[in-house]
C-alpha cells in the first residue's frame, strides 16, 4: 500500500468540495447575472436557465456532500448534453468550440459518481443522525 493511499478519502473530499463550489458558481453566474455575466438568464428559458439551476443546486449538493453520486450524475449528464448540443457545432475539440468548462465538469462530476463523496461529507453526518434517531428508544408507552 502506497503511503498516499491513506489520504485518498481526504483528497476525494477536497476534490468534491472544490468541483461542487465551482459548479455552483457557474449556476449562480447564469441565474443571477453576476460574477462577470452579461445579465441573468430569463427564468424558465430552455436550456440555459434550467442548466444553471442544475448547476446551482447540484453544485451545492456536491460541495456539501449530500446525495453526491446522484447530484454528480445529473450534473455530469447536463454538461455532456450542453457539450454535444451547444458546443460541438462550433468545432470538434473543446478548445475550439468553447466547451472546456462543459467537458471538464462532465468528466469530473462523472468521477465523483464512481468514487463517492470522500471525507467531509454532510450526507454521512445526516445519515448517522437519522440512524441514531431511528434506533433510539422511544419514550412513548414508558
Amino acid at each position: 500500500m502506497h503511503r498516499l493511499d491513506a489520504t485518498r478519502e481526504h483528497a476525494i473530499g477536497l476534490f468534491r468540495i472544490v468541483i461542487g463550489f465551482l459548479f455552483a458558481c457557474h449556476g449562480v453566474k447564469t441565474i443571477f447575472g453576476v460574477l462577470g455575466a452579461h445579465g441573468p438568464a430569463a427564468v424558465g428559458t430552455w436550456p440555459g436557465w434550467w442548466a444553471a439551476l442544475i448547476q446551482l443546486v447540484g453544485g451545492t449538493l456536491v460541495c456539501l456532500g449530500i446525495g453526491t453520486r446522484s447530484a454528480a450524475l445529473i450534473g455530469s449528464g447536463s454538461m455532456a448534453f450542453a457539450y454535444f448540443t451547444v458546443h460541438v457545432a462550433n468545432g470538434a475539440l473543446p478548445i475550439q468550440n468553447g466547451g472546456e468548462a462543459a467537458a471538464l465538469f462532465s468528466w469530473t462530476l462523472l468521477i465523483l459518481v464512481f468514487t463517492g463523496p470522500g471525507r467531509f461529507a454532510l450526507g454521512r453526518v445526516l445519515a448517522g443522525l437519522l440512524t441514531a434517531t431511528r434506533t433510539a428508544p422511544s419514550a412513548v408507552g414508558s
